[in-house]
């Protein structure tokens, strides 16, 4: 396992700046960061949670969103405690809010996890449920184990990594899916107490610097991030700075957390976007959350053919051949495809490592 990088920093007044994210806490010894997991011991922070997990659930990649990595094909999913924002309308809460490390029942070491993702035919494993910037280590540490098997891996991330962390970080990633929150600076500081710009940094850097596969996920709020203005903002953008092919999947909202008041987003908003993305050039738009066969779809963006569908999470036709080209004009689909589909389907199974 590589030495990490100490992302700290010393200040003048004898406080240490964590560097890990834009958030930049500063903290005294015995102090936690804002995600909980990182306290300053001394000199240095010290990843908390290292080895330790809420759980181990292998689950379709479709659930991770990913629609063009490994289609059909079993991932071994975990995640630990906390994170470095604070989302008001958070959908994995009981994990990423937590302040009790006892939630963490299952330890396990990088190599434990890597072995039991091959013992399960899992071909990638997922850094997922609480975003793995915060248990970096941990996460870097468990991609070294799981290449070393030949197992892929998935990082499943808000994206709010400081530009210092950032390659160190994705270096070990083969795919990964951004959480792009909403397009305006007073969303993610209101919302979320955070910044867009880091995670259109975050965007443009893997589309443009790495070969990790990347997809997008947007939680459309009522009220909050849904109107036709700030969608074509985003979906603009996302054309523009990457490009027509990277997917994206707007998933429908259902009250929770602080946003137990809201109301759930509706079928007709989720198609409204889809709408707008496809307007403004993007290639493969995903619906999440909800059940709708058409628009879960992938289609051939040269030809219009129907290439994928899906039933859940269940592939069912399947147009795209062991070169991962369309079965009719023969055009590339962007993604990472094997020869054949999987067929985990809609199959999930807790196990420990």
């Amino acid at each position: 396992m590589p030495n990490h990088p100490q992302f700290s920093k010393p200040l003048e007044d004898g406080r240490l700046l964590c560097t890990l994210c834009p958030r930049a806490c500063k903290l005294s010894d015995g102090q936690r960061g804002l995600c909980f997991v990182r306290q300053r011991k001394g000199n240095s922070i010290t990843l908390m949670t290292y080895g330790r997990s809420s759980g181990f659930m292998i689950d379709p990649i479709e659930k991770k969103p990913l629609n063009h990595f490994l289609p059909g094909t079993p991932v071994l999913s975990f995640g630990t405690a906390g994170c470095n924002l604070s989302c008001k309308f958070c959908q994995n809460w009981d994990m990423s809010k937590s302040r009790e490390l006892d939630i963490l029942q299952s330890p396990a070491t990088p190599e434990a996890i890597a072995l039991a993702a091959r013992e399960h035919d899992c071909r990638s494993v997922a850094f997922t449920y609480n975003d793995p910037v915060i248990f970096y280590e941990y996460a870097v540490d468990t991609a070294i184990a799981c290449h070393e098997l030949g197992i892929q891996t998935v990082a499943v991330t808000a994206g709010y990594i400081s530009d210092l962390a950032r390659a160190g970080f994705f270096e070990y990633m083969d795919a990964a899916n951004i959480d792009l929150k909403g397009f305006s600076e007073g969303f993610y500081r209101e919302l979320c107490a955070g910044s867009l710009q880091p995670v259109l940094d975050t965007l443009e850097y893997l589309v443009h610097e790495t070969k990790v596969w990347t997809e997008i996920t947007t939680l459309l709020i009522p009220g909050e991030n849904d109107t036709p203005d700030e969608l074509h903002a985003l979906t603009s953008w996302i054309a523009e700075k990457l490009g027509p092919d990277v997917p994206l999947h707007f998933s429908a909202f259902h009250p929770d957390y602080r946003f137990t008041q809201r109301p759930p987003t509706s079928h007709q908003s989720l198609k409204q976007a889809r709408g707008i993305a496809l307007k403004n050039g993007l290639n493969y738009v995903y619906l999440g959350n909800v059940r709708d066969l058409e628009n879960a779809a992938t289609y051939c963006s040269h030809c219009g053919k129907t290439l994928i569908t899906r039933v859940g999470y269940e592939l069912k036709e399947w147009q795209v051949n062991e070169k991962g080209c369309c079965n009719y004009c023969g055009s590339k689909i962007p993604g990472v495809f094997e020869d054949q589909p999987g067929n985990w389907g809609n199959q999930y199974r807790r196990i420990k490592p």
